[in-house]
């Protein structure tokens, strides 16, 4: 089928012609529709290049399921990708409501793209509501415009966009999305960006990013300056183990969803719990200083997760209170 590309003004398709020259040739929308099974294809592709961590994780999927999950990964994958991989922020912009105007087109039935020629198969089958897409687009659009975070309570609402509807979107799919269970996956997707914004404080202002918020800078005694030059003072050293803490209680406070889903979703869910709880203390195991090298975790300790979340799944006593069957990834953390 030949769907026509909309018309769009001269300006707005000279940002989108010079953003996608920064990124893979394999993102441009296609002049001719994806059927569904290049579609699946192509999301699984993307899917499995990316993260080692995913690929693991989907040693435990039921193979009928897992091109659900591909299909909102390989969304989530390139979304981000629009407002990180594209040098200039109004590049990023434009790609960025080309892209939400992709998902309209996917809810109107019109999808074009390989992603949301799968997407659109996953949203019907599990009537996944659009907010949940349109949501992480204004998180990536805020990566753009905002640089600095004034107080926790921002900091979590930023996160209440970038990494609360990656959870929920999982959640909704594999049909365990009431509200709390949602909200408990709120808490472990916020504690899985918080854990990956700390282990990033140098990458992240290389990019001219702070995530640490101000009033908590400021509380502690620490500057940009100190960023900047990459010291990891005392007042530092003391700053990032309050924000691990805040980190650690918010795993804390997402742990009994594994006890509340189906047995494999109970596996995945735990395995990358004890990943992000793993790189805080990765970050604790260098005291602090996330400027000498960047906390990450070791292959062997990714093995021995990995394990563990495999031993679990062949035990039928593991994970959950007598609900099994059905298995799924909660998430995904940048390692």
């Amino acid at each position: 089928m030949n769907l026509s590309a909309p018309a769009v003004p001269t300006t707005t398709a000279k940002l989108l012609d010079a953003g996608w020259a920064d990124l893979p040739p394999s993102y441009r929308p296609p002049h001719t529709a994806a059927t569904l099974d290049e579609a699946r294809r192509y999301c699984r592709r993307l899917a499995e290049s990316h993260y080692e961590n995913f690929h693991v994780a989907s040693w435990f999927l039921p193979k009928a399921e897992r091109p659900h999950l591909y299909a909102i990964y390989a969304y989530c994958r390139i979304s981000d990708d629009l407002a990180d991989e594209v040098r200039e922020p109004a590049q990023s912009l434009a790609l960025l409501d080309f892209w939400e105007t992709e998902l309209d087109a996917c809810y109107e039935g019109a999808a074009r793209h390989p992603v949301f020629v799968a997407l659109r198969e996953t949203i019907q089958a599990r009537a996944i509501p659009k907010t949940l897409f349109a949501d992480l687009l204004t998180a990536f659009r805020q990566d753009r415009t905002v640089t600095r975070y004034d107080s926790q309570n921002e900091l979590l609402a930023y996160c209440r966009y970038s990494a609360n509807p990656v959870g929920r979107l999982v959640l909704h799919a594999f049909g365990e999305a009431d509200e709390e269970q949602c909200v408990l996956s709120d808490a472990t997707c916020t504690a899985l960006q918080l854990a990956n914004f700390w282990q990033d404080v140098r990458r992240d202002y290389a990019v001219g990013r702070i995530y640490l918020p101000q009033k908590d800078m400021l509380r502690f005694g620490v500057n940009e300056t100190t960023i900047a030059q990459g010291v990891a003072t005392p007042e530092f050293r003391s700053l990032l183990r309050f924000e691990v803490e805040i980190a650690r209680d918010l795993f804390a406070r997402g742990r009994p969803l594994v006890d509340r889903v189906r047995r494999d979703l109970a596996i995945d869910l735990d395995l990358f719990t004890r990943g992000g709880l793993e790189i805080l203390r990765a970050i604790e195991k260098q005291n602090y200083d996330v400027f000498r090298s960047r906390p990450t975790l070791s292959k062997s300790t990714k093995l021995k997760l990995a394990l563990r979340a495999a031993g679990g799944k062949m035990s039928p006593w593991s994970g959950t209170r007598g609900r099994r069957s059905g298995g799924r990834i909660h998430a995904r953390i940048h390692t």
